[in-house]
């Protein structure tokens, strides 16, 4: 398990090209990521094939404005990057492995990433841009920035989960993953990380029932409406309304984690916090 970010100094087709697109957690992204990566190594401009894609699949922002990947330079100076989105249409991309994986992510969850972009909008629209995010903004960027998806048939593993119970969720629940229970990426800093992979990398779990079939499509569909009933509700709110979740203890994340003790390193998996984590609405 390698340690550390993309190295300074990298190449955007040298990052690219360090992407093992065989690991589980890009499973859900290889695809389309390999094939856009491999273009973009033999010359082609990332922009220009994500508009591809985008036009393809009719993707388009809350306002109903067709998508368009962009040059960064697009952004007006002082705008703020999500409110030019939602304005425009306009997403502002750099040749880097952070806005390749956003990008991505808006191929494959377009409903829950415009639903995300129209509520930090509108909170921008209200408030402005703060020194600090607030708590709504706060939470769907950190969902953006860092989630996965937790799907799991009934409570026993979510309220694993939410109890910090490690042993139980990796070890005793262990041969239920991959079939009452799974993870999907969907925060594009955290595929980012996932590149060079490390012990101590924590996403941000949102709950939701895991359903047959479990297309992404009909995933992004459960996605949104969930964020949506969170915001209505007032339970999008900070980092509480999430659970973290060491990922490199997830069943065959890591060949480490075979072993029990994997998971008795509390700097990694903390045995919790002094109260209960909300429910996501079902």
């Amino acid at each position: 398990m390698q340690a550390g970010a993309i190295a300074a100094g990298e190449s955007f087709t040298a990052a690219l090209a360090g992407i093992d697109w065989s690991r589980p957690w890009f499973q859900p992204f290889a695809a389309r990521g390999a094939a856009l990566a491999a273009a973009v190594q033999r010359g082609a401009d990332l922009r220009a094939l994500l508009d591809a894609e985008s036009g393809a699949l009719g993707l388009r922002n809350a306002r109903g404005l067709p998508l368009h990947f962009v040059a960064q330079q697009a952004l007006p100076e002082g705008k703020a990057y999500e409110a030019h989105i939602h304005a425009t249409g306009e997403v502002p991309t750099r040749d880097n492995l952070h806005d390749f994986f956003n990008a991505l992510v808006w191929l494959h969850f377009p409903q829950a990433k415009r639903l995300l972009n129209q509520i930090q909008a509108t909170v921008i629209a209200r408030e402005g841009v703060q020194t600090t995010r607030g708590g709504v903004r706060d939470a769907a960027t950190l969902f953006d920035e860092n989630a996965v998806l937790f799907l799991s048939e009934g409570e026993e593993h979510a309220e694993a989960l939410r109890g910090f119970a490690w042993q139980r969720l990796f070890v005793a629940q262990r041969h239920a993953w991959d079939t009452a229970c799974r993870v999907v990426p969907f925060g594009h800093a955290l595929l980012e990380k996932l590149v060079r992979p490390y012990k101590a990398v924590t996403a941000h779990a949102w709950t939701l029932p895991l359903m047959p079939g479990g297309a992404l499509d009909t995933l992004d569909k459960s996605v949104a409406l969930s964020l949506q009933e969170a915001a209505a509700a007032g339970t999008l709110r900070g980092g509480r309304c999430f659970a973290p979740l060491p990922v490199m203890g997830i069943p065959a994340w890591c060949d480490d984690n075979a072993s029990p003790d994997f998971y008795t390193d509390t700097t990694v998996f903390r045995p919790g916090r002094m109260r209960d984590l909300p429910r996501q609405p079902d």
